[in-house]
């Protein structure tokens, strides 16, 4: 009996030992085939997984994140030791004493499932999930379970638990296309990881054994009742008391999705940077963590958001209330998910959220907003609300609630989320603004439309049109280097030209159809008068006229050859248009645009850096000339007349005494290389004239609205309005800062009335320029050397008699000086004067 029993055990030991050897035999010979097959230890040390594309603002602030996955990834400092206990907790608590392989866990788990029916229990350790996640695919087959295992057994003696924790916390997937700890606890909390409360970390670790089924948004139930278990064994582990287990067992479920958190909102900028991604490194760059810092300012891009929404919101609410978006049926008493769900069809647009009408009394209106709650709409903020007869009339005010809004109506409203609320609705016109550093062509902010997710046309670089009167700066400063002055006579008169290149015989008006008869060329650019541009085109020549103007940036090849040119019909982007007022702006200097900073790759390294062209001033021997000798006024004019040199206070830069408020010159650069220097295209003294020219566009002209908002001496520009106000613009700048806006339909037609730039344009330019000027010091350009101040008569431009009690302030270029008194003053090659001595206008 006895030789019997140990015969059957030493059977069972041989059996044991056989199968023990063909296990580890066979398990030896998958190694050996699998092996190539595994990712080598300096292949996992430099791994990497899908990171999204993300871009920022100069500063760092975050503008958008491009890519298939949501994923932040972070370092194990930053990532709070509350979160990690709660992982440790919900998915592997001997993670820290194991090798990999927790076999007494699977022990446990497998008895847990069997005996509860629920096999909820997972049976992977963090290390095995690690490896999953970062190095196979998902397949359920047993190679890939033996490719884990395998790799699970490297990492373990590769890596340290910390650098193991870390790279799990990073991959995993927790729902919502959220992978990793720090991009959950945005989307499903909004939040960074190091504000977490207890209750969220630990809801947060309930979700990879199951992500569909307990995620937090969808089965809030079933995602409470997981977080009791990981608040549990947070508990039992000594993570947490038991008093911080109670307290967040009894906090609700808030999960909803955050979306991606940004700091900066700036989508036409972020799919620019996307589209110069792709370009320069294929589709798949989008999930190989680039990161692109661009050029643009936090705090000028959130104005000029909030600059171009409320000009159109403005412009639209003058034309008429166009009626609700549609009507429902209310219940007596809709819970507010029935009313979220009346309205879960209409999309927030640019700030603007939908509303349902739920009551309404004579001059009031109470509407429940999506998500928000009820709000009130009181009777300033619907009075607007005029009826909308066509796209040129508009009906009578209306007199009460009623007339604009009925129970069941779903509507648009702003809303300043404490129950006030304006009634609104979609701008059918769109705009753009685009705001550059004048000094090397960086964006600061740039604004593509209304809301680029209702329309992504970039209208900043993509919508090619007219500038109009915009246009008349270049030819204007064509005109001074052509011998014209300031105080140049031109006829304001009706002209007619049958050689324009047209079908049919042009006949160009002024925006007023008024005429103003011989006028200064100031003048004529302060009230922007077309039929004098035309004249002073006319007597350039028009090959002049655009060869000149292509210093500024402009492409010859776009302007039209004929005289329509004059009145702006060339086709620019408001990119474009900014780009060429730089040249005002910086003093004369030509620069390029650009928006990219830099771009790091996945790794942190710069493998591309902006290197544009920038402004020295201190580098130019003009704009640092002194005069060889002072001027007086008896050598700054015609000797012959001694009259009219009596009379003249004729003052050259450098002259007494210096300007207290005019802008210091610029220190010293540091070394810039010669070809980044940029070049110069206009003189220091036409610059400044034009300069000022402009500024009286703004002081009295037809920008008068910007500076009677701003107050400044130290802003310039010009408003542009084409035929039929099909396009509307404002280009202003000072030394800082250069600012183009655009106002039109997409697809044109007249935008109304009296719907010119200095309406539509210009208050969307002073909202934006009010933040973008804040805390600069108001410094006026300093004048530069060969410039002369001169009386003159306002009505002939010649130099003013010295009893002429009418006589004004004009500056001129050395070189190009009126005529003394009683001369008259003719445009160049305009003929001879007449016997009054004013000039006979023969253009």
């Amino acid at each position: 009996m006895k030789i019997t029993t140990f015969r059957v055990i030493a059977f069972i030991l041989v059996v044991c030992v056989g199968v023990a050897g063909v296990g580890a035999y066979a398990l030896l010979a998958s190694y050996i085939y699998l092996e190539p097959s595994l990712p080598t230890v300096d292949a996992m040390r430099s791994g990497s997984v899908p990171v999204p594309l993300r871009i920022f603002t100069r500063s760092g602030q975050l503008i958008a994140q491009i890519g298939e996955k949501r994923r932040v990834p972070v370092a194990y400092d930053d990532v709070p030791v509350l979160v990690r206990e709660a992982f440790v907790a919900a998915e592997d608590q001997r993670f820290f004493s194991h090798h990999g392989f927790d076999y007494s866990g699977v022990l446990r788990a497998a008895v847990v499932d069997l005996t509860s029916g629920d096999f909820s229990q997972g049976a992977s350790t963090i290390t095995m999930q690690a490896a999953r996640n970062m190095f196979l695919s998902f397949d359920k087959t047993i190679r890939r379970k033996l490719q884990e295992i395998f790799l699970t057994y490297r990492m373990e003696h590769e890596f340290s638990k910390e650098q193991i924790l870390i790279t799990y916390l990073n991959v995993i997937f927790l729902g919502q296309r959220s992978y990793g700890v720090a991009a959950a606890a945005e989307t499903y909390f909004g939040k960074p990881l190091d504000q977490l409360s207890v209750a969220e970390a630990a809801t947060l670790a309930g979700i990879p054994q199951a992500p569909s089924r307990f995620n937090p948004i969808t089965n809030p139930k079933a995602a409470q009742a997981r977080r009791h278990y990981v608040l549990t064994q947070m508990q039992k582990l000594n993570y947490i008391d038991a008093g911080s287990a109670q307290r967040a067992g009894e906090e609700p479920v808030e999960a909803r999705d955050h979306g991606i958190q940004f700091d900066v909102e700036a989508p036409y900028v972020a799919e620019m940077a996307r589209a110069e991604i792709v370009s320069r490194y294929g589709d798949d760059a989008v999930n190989q963590g680039y990161k692109v810092y661009t050029t643009i300012d936090g705090r000028l891009q959130t104005a000029a958001n909030r600059a171009v929404r409320i000009g159109l919101i403005e412009y639209d609410r003058r034309h008429g209330y166009r009626g609700a978006l549609k009507q429902v049926t209310l219940d007596e008493r809709a819970a507010p998910a029935r009313l979220d769900a009346a309205l879960s069809d209409i999309p927030e647009i640019g700030g603007l959220r939908p509303a349902l009408v739920v009551s309404v009394a004579p001059q009031t209106a109470r509407v429940y907003i999506r998500s928000l709650g009820y709000a009130q709409i009181e009777w300033d903020g619907m009075s607007w609300a005029h009826r909308r007869i066509s796209d040129t009339r508009a009906g009578p005010a209306p007199k009460h609630a009623e007339d604009i809004v009925q129970r069941g109506d779903v509507v648009y409203v702003v809303t300043n989320g404490h129950g006030v609320a304006a009634l609104a609705q979609l701008p059918e016109a769109q705009g753009a603004l685009v705001a550059l550093d004048p000094n090397d062509g960086a964006v600061a902010a740039l604004v593509g439309g209304f809301d680029y997710f209702d329309n992504k046309f970039n209208r900043v670089t993509q919508a090619r049109r007219q500038p109009g009167s915009g246009f008349k700066p270049f030819l204007y400063s064509a005109a001074l280097e052509n011998g014209f002055t300031p105080s140049t006579i031109v006829m304001d008169a009706p002209i007619v030209y049958d050689d324009s290149g047209q079908e049919k015989i042009w006949r160009p008006e002024n925006n007023e159809k008024s005429f103003s008869g011989p006028t200064r060329l100031r003048e004529a650019l302060v009230h922007s008068r077309n039929l004098v541009t035309v004249r002073v085109v006319r007597q350039l020549g028009i090959d002049t006229a655009i060869s000149y103007a292509a210093k500024f940036g402009f492409n010859p090849d776009d302007m039209p050859r004929d005289m329509t040119v004059a009145l702006g019909s060339l086709p620019v982007t408001p990119l474009q248009m900014a780009t060429s007022y730089a040249v005002f702006a910086n003093g004369g200097y030509r620069v390029d645009s650009y928006y990219l900073d830099r771009i790091e790759d996945g790794s942190g390294q710069i493998v591309y850096q902006a290197k544009p062209t920038v402004v020295c001033d201190s580098c130019d021997p003009l704009a640092n000339a002194t005069p060889a000798a002072t001027p007086d006024a008896a050598d700054a004019v015609d000797a012959a007349s001694a009259t009219a040199a009596t009379a003249a206070t004729a003052t050259a830069t450098g002259s007494g005494d210096a300007d207290p408020d005019a802008a210091p010159p610029d220190p010293l650069p540091p070394l810039i290389p010669p070809q980044r220097i940029a070049e110069r295209v206009i003189s220091p003294q036409n610059l400044w004239i034009m300069d000022d020219m402009m500024a009286d566009v703004i002081t009295r002209g037809t920008g008068v609205r910007a500076g009677m908002a701003l107050h400044r001496r130290d802003i310039a520009g010009k408003t542009g309005t084409t035929n039929e106000a099909k396009d509307t613009w404002f280009n202003g700048f000072n030394r800082n800062i250069v600012a183009s806006v655009w106002v039109g339909f997409d697809l044109e037609r007249p935008l109304g009335e009296g719907e010119e730039g200095s309406r539509t344009a210009v208050p969307i330019w002073i909202n934006f320029m009010r933040e973008a000027l804040r805390a600069q010091p108001d410094r006026p350009r300093a004048m530069p050397p060969g410039l002369v101040s001169l009386r003159i008569s306002p009505r002939t431009g010649a130099q003013a008699a010295a009893n002429d009690a009418d006589a004004i302030n004009e500056t001129f270029m050395q070189d190009h000086l009126p005529p003394a008194a009683g001369a008259g003053n003719a445009p160049p090659g305009s003929g001879p004067q007449n016997s009054s001595g004013s000039a006979e206008p023969l253009f």
